[in-house]
């Protein structure tokens, strides 16, 4: 009988220290079980050793193998890469950087055995982080939330198990503005949550800044929403209700003779409506951009050498 397999994708950005920990820690947790199984580790245009460590570690690893990206991605394109490059009956993603604990793996493997194609996790709250990165990371899933028709779990990362039929639906998408944690979430399939405590990074530090976070929350809601689009067509009528009912006032305080001030009301007036109509121009702006760079047709990543049995996109 055919041994099932599993595939492990890593992405790696400027990880020369923690890939042979990693890599060494996944066949130490996957080593003894009845599977076959394959390490990919996607160089995501490191700008350190990364690729010269892969390479050295693969000629004696018969199980490692590494897709070197032309330039930098980013870490949802990388990812993907290395999802459609994949080969096992299931496929599981993680960092680099030890944060992803490898002894879930056999837990997550356990509910794939027991029917579930989608095994993802949830970061329990780590009270080692700074605060500034609890409440950023907090506030990412409250905005996206509220905004976007997909509901995120707070915590919810990029360490999943996905079945071979939901890492196809996955090869289908095209584009360089991938949110692949909202598309897990879209395509539905059988589902399993699992809480996890993330381990110490072991070494360098973290690529997720509060402006990553914010760039990744931006493309999450253009990809799954159009609620700001109807914000600002609510928002216009109400301000055109408000234009309205000042007429009357306005009138009033002409018969009167209780006129305001010109020069202040007017500056006031043309500077509030003036924002606002900058605010709704950019958000119509994000998605004519997200349009745009989606019509232009360019490839999610580009291979610059792999040591896969598969022919390159």
């Amino acid at each position: 009988m055919r041994k099932k397999k599993v595939s492990v994708v890593i992405s790696c950005y400027n990880e020369e220290n923690n890939v042979p920990v990693v890599v060494e820690a996944i066949h130490a947790n996957l080593r003894e079980t009845n599977y076959n199984y394959e390490i990919i580790a996607v160089n995501d245009g490191s700008r350190d050793r990364t690729q010269e460590v892969l390479e050295t570690l693969a000629q004696t690893d018969d199980k490692l193998f590494f897709i070197e990206l032309s330039r930098n991605f980013g870490h949802q394109n990388a990812l993907k890469s290395g999802l459609d490059l994949s080969s096992g009956d299931c496929v599981i993603s993680m960092d680099a950087d030890m944060q992803h604990p490898p002894e879930m793996l056999p837990v997550l493997l356990k509910q794939w055995e027991e029917g579930y194609d989608i095994v993802y996790t949830r970061r329990a709250e780590d009270k080692s982080l700074s605060k500034m990165k609890r409440k950023s990371s907090k506030w990412f899933y409250r905005i996206l939330n509220s905004i976007s028709d997909i509901k995120l779990e707070e915590g919810t990362a990029d360490f999943r198990l996905m079945d071979r039929r939901a890492i196809n639906v996955i090869a289908n998408f095209k584009g360089s503005d991938l949110f692949i944690r909202g598309i897990v979430t879209w395509m539905g399939f059988k589902q399993k949550d699992i809480i996890y405590t993330p381990n110490k990074r072991f070494s360098g530090e973290t690529k997720y800044t509060v402006k990553k976070m914010l760039n990744l929350a931006t493309q999450g809601i253009l990809s799954f929403s159009t609620k700001p689009l109807k914000m600002a067509v609510y928002f216009g009528f109400a301000v055109a209700l408000l234009s309205i009912l000042f007429i009357p006032y306005a009138a009033i305080s002409l018969y009167t003779g209780h006129v305001m001030a010109g020069w202040v009301s007017l500056i006031l007036s043309v500077s509030l409506f003036g924002g606002l109509q900058l605010i709704v121009l950019g958000v119509l702006g994000l998605y004519i951009g997200s349009i745009f760079s989606q019509s232009k047709g360019f490839p999610t990543y580009i291979v610059r050498s792999t040591n896969l049995n598969q022919n390159e996109e």
